[in-house]
């Protein structure tokens, strides 16, 4: 589009130069939809649809248009186009057209086309060259008529030098300059910073837009990307860490230039907002000259533009590829290196099957088409020439198109939404390349329907590998912990009615009573996040939650045996809430779970526990407290008192044997005494009855602090180490030997061996003890009383064990023995 021949007034063309973030591509926009129809070349697809979706906001969808190679979005009578600068029509008249990053023009791929729009393309009214600094002597050179407009960048930018990954501030944008260098960043960033998002050019528009939306949001604060964000995509950025400082730029592997540091570089920093930039992992410290540059923005000016010949001669295959070769006759511009659609042509040149076909004008100019197709896969050049032969051969066939068998088993194999990250992007880079065909009406029969089906395929498996990313380099849950530490205000925290908690719509744990247990975090960061937020978001549940227990009546608490551990655990209202730390169910202490909460209300509810302990061991444990309260008043006297103390000490369950004799020596207003206090003597065993009801063993096994949990009546073997007496009677048993017994089994062996005399055991009464006769044996042997020779007479004193803590005073209840009386010498007889 040139105005030199239409014979009409100058198109008025002017040169925006200046670094990032001088506001360029905003204006040219603007400049655009002050015209009633313009036209702007963007530099990569991403950007174009970012602009496209721009304008649609402000004029809507009818008036606009999107053109790339891959996607075209054409409405019936479009006023503004949207353009990578390779698809730009520049047969359509508009009033206003605009290049963006027109220093491409040096590009060695890609420079030629910039520099045929720098040179020929022009609006009606008004031309707009948007680009950096650098190009101001080139364009006045090439371009005598521009006016060079330079601005200057709206914030400051500073080099902050070297920094660790993981001590990167937030709102950091890492580049490197290979995939798997971007994805091993990426991976680091999960595990210490919770998560980055992933930008690289080969992205499709619609997962790169997601990939962003993650860093705009806050959700992530950290991206990693290839030099692709140098290119104009606008996004908040603090910092800029490169990785590295050497790409491979499809030739060999160089150094970066100061002016390419400086565009990506630039990307820190937003309008009046201030941006630093720096190294970071292997990169070694920027140079002091070039460091100069990319702060002051003063850079080697653009020398040359790359140049291929603009009318190519299509009359015979030779003439073409002489034509290519035509060196520019103007300073300024130099010959552009061979790129890969001349590479392909002087390979087909060589191809005997081509040759033939490749002979008529139109045959070459299908060729040349055929020959330009992107390599989106970058796949190895004998696949790429063969895909293009492929295309020329049924372009110049009778059908004079590729038709639905060639095109659909290729989507086909493509249309699967499976596999990893690297076999996604692999399958996306296919549906660009069949896109690019299908957007070619000339080349396939029923375009539009395939566009559509591209179109529909690229956006699911977009959006699968979004969710590939995220979930790869993502961690969600610590991301939104470390958003909610961030944002006091807002945070979108709560307690569900089961007790799930969840910040930021991500569950983080589970609360429980006035207990939160977070979820695993899988990390240092993940656990340090999870907890922090965990407090700000049940803090004050949990402190409402107390107060309310403190307050609460009896009935909404219950007490819970340990088995594992042994102890006891309390609940309230059926909720795990403390856990019980001592054996004294008279004088409990308890431990809350958890340690949220004030701790002014955690003392109030743990004492209002331990107050409900007591008050439930005095009802459950009737007899025991009465025997205990005796003792500490001073009203038992005599041998019942040691009697008592000896039940205390055992939990309410004693051996016959070990007080025989002070059973023995009991007065008949001591044994009265005993009755009183529900003590119950029988052939075996002393006990408290009421000590052995389900209610009190509850309570008594709750205050058991060893690991001994028998189950069932049965009979079972005494486990080591040996458990104490007081574990014992907490479940209405004895140690009999090698075995524990309960009481009441003991008791009704008696009664059974009384009524069978001096016969062994019938099967029916083992079978209602549940024992063996082997057992049954053993037990006897262990229960067999003393020694007739030994026993005392019948309504005999017996004196008090040695071992006794009553011998003592037994010896003085004793009444006083009568004075023995001298006895008087015998007098001899007298003798005669």
């Amino acid at each position: 589009m040139s105005d030199r021949s239409s014979g009409m007034a100058p198109s008025r063309v002017t040169a925006i130069l200046g670094p990032t973030n001088t506001g360029k591509t905003h204006l040219a926009v603007e400049r655009m939809l002050g015209h009633a129809s313009g036209m702007i070349g963007l530099p990569l697809r991403l950007l174009a649809r970012e602009i496209y979706e721009r304008i649609v906001k402000q004029r809507g969808a009818a008036a606009v248009a999107l053109i790339t190679g891959e996607e075209k979005i054409v409405p019936p009578r479009p006023a503004y186009f949207v353009c990578t600068v390779e698809a730009m029509p520049l047969e359509r008249q508009v009033e206003f057209l605009a290049i963006d990053e027109i220093q491409l023009v040096a590009d060695p791929e890609r420079g030629h086309v910039f520099t045929q729009r720098l040179l020929h393309a022009r609006g009606r009214f008004e031309t707009m060259f948007l680009g950096a600094g650098t190009m101001a002597p080139l364009i006045r050179a090439l371009v005598p008529e521009a006016e060079i407009v330079t601005r200057e960048r709206l914030s400051t930018l500073s080099y902050a030098g070297s920094k660790k990954l993981t001590r990167l501030p937030r709102r950091s944008a890492v580049v490197a300059f290979s995939t798997e260098r971007v994805y091993a960043i990426a991976e680091l960033l999960r595990r210490q910073r919770g998560g980055a998002a992933v930008v690289m050019g080969s992205l499709s528009p619609r997962t790169r837009n997601a990939q962003v939306e993650l860093f705009q949001s806050g959700e992530v604060d950290f991206l990693v990307a290839t030099d692709a964000i140098g290119m104009g995509l606008n996004m908040d950025v603090d910092h800029v860490a490169f990785a590295g400082l050497r790409k491979f730029d499809g030739t060999r592997t160089r150094w970066l230039h100061a002016s390419e540091i400086g565009q990506i570089a630039g990307r820190a920093g937003r309008h009046l907002r201030d941006g630093t930039f720096g190294v970071t992992g292997e990169a070694e410290e920027l140079d002091e000259d070039i460091l100069e540059q990319v702060v002051t923005h003063r850079f080697d000016p653009v020398e040359a533009a790359e140049w291929r010949h603009g009318r190519l001669d299509f009359d015979t295959l030779p003439d073409l590829l002489r034509s290519l070769t035509v060196t520019p006759q103007r300073f300024g511009l130099r010959l552009t290196a061979q790129a890969l659609d001349e590479t392909l042509l002087r390979r087909f040149a060589a191809d005997e099957d081509i040759k033939k076909i490749a002979r008529s004008r139109g045959a070459l100019m299908r060729l040349w088409e055929t020959c330009q197709l992107p390599d989106f896969q970058k796949t190895t050049l004998d696949e790429h020439a063969r895909l293009s032969k492929e295309i020329f051969t049924a372009l110049t066939s009778r059908r004079g198109r590729l038709t639905e068998d060639w095109v659909a088993p290729r989507f086909n194999d493509l249309d699967r939404d499976d596999g990893q990250i690297d076999q996604l992007s692999a399958r996306l880079a296919g549906v660009r390349t069949l896109a690019y065909i299908a957007n070619r009406p000339d080349w396939m029969d029923q375009a539009q329907g395939w566009r559509d089906r591209t179109k529909a395929l690229e956006e699911r498996l977009s959006d699968v590998l979004h969710e590939r990313l995220t979930a790869r380099f993502v961690d969600r849950r610590t991301t939104a912990l470390m958003r909610a530490l961030n944002v006091r205000s807002d945070t979108l925290a709560g307690v569900a009615d089961d007790g799930e908690v969840t910040v930021e719509g991500e569950v983080v744990g589970h609360l429980e009573g006035v207990h939160f247990t977070p979820d695993a975090g899988g990390s240092a960061l993940a656990d340090r996040a999870l907890r922090q937020a965990a407090t700000r978001a049940v803090g004050p549940e949990i402190a409402r939650r107390l107060g309310k227990l403190a307050a609460e009546a009896d009935e909404a608490f219950s007490l819970l045996p340990n088995p594992r551990s042994g102890g006891g655990d309390v609940l309230w209202k059926g909720a795990l809430t403390a856990r019980i730390l001592n054996d004294d169910p008279f004088a409990p202490r308890v431990r809350l779970l958890g340690d949220l909460g004030p701790v002014p209300a955690r003392e109030r509810a743990q004492r209002r526990i331990e107050a409900w302990l007591a008050s439930e061991a005095g009802r459950a444990l009737r007899d025991l407290r009465r025997l205990r309260q005796a003792l500490d008043t001073g009203s038992l006297t005599g041998l019942p008192r040691g009697l008592a103390f000896r039940l205390i000490e055992a939990g309410g369950v004693i051996t016959r044997a070990e007080v025989e004799r002070d059973l023995a020596a009991l007065s008949q207003h001591e044994r009265r005494t005993v009755k009183t206090f529900a003590i119950r003597v029988g052939a075996h065993s002393v006990w408290l009855p009421g000590a052995l009801k389900p209610r009190a063993r509850l309570l008594a096994q709750a205050f058991v602090t060893e690991a001994f949990r028998p189950g069932g009546e049965a009979l079972l073997p005494l486990p080591s180490p040996v458990p104490s007496p007081r574990a014992l009677s907490a479940f209405g048993r004895r140690a009999v030997g090698s075995w524990t017994a309960p009481v009441e089994a003991l008791e009704r062996f008696a009664d059974l061996s009384r009524a069978a005399g001096k016969s062994a055991l019938s099967d029916e009464a083992l079978t209602e003890l549940g024992w063996t006769a082997e057992q049954a044996k053993q037990v006897q042997a262990t229960l067999r009383p003393p020694r007739a020779d030994k026993a005392p007479r019948p309504g005999q004193p017996t004196a008090p064990p040695k071992d006794s803590p009553f011998a003592a005073l037994a010896q003085l209840t004793q009444p006083a023995a009568p004075p023995r009386r001298k006895r008087r010498p015998r007098r001899k007889a007298a003798t005669s």
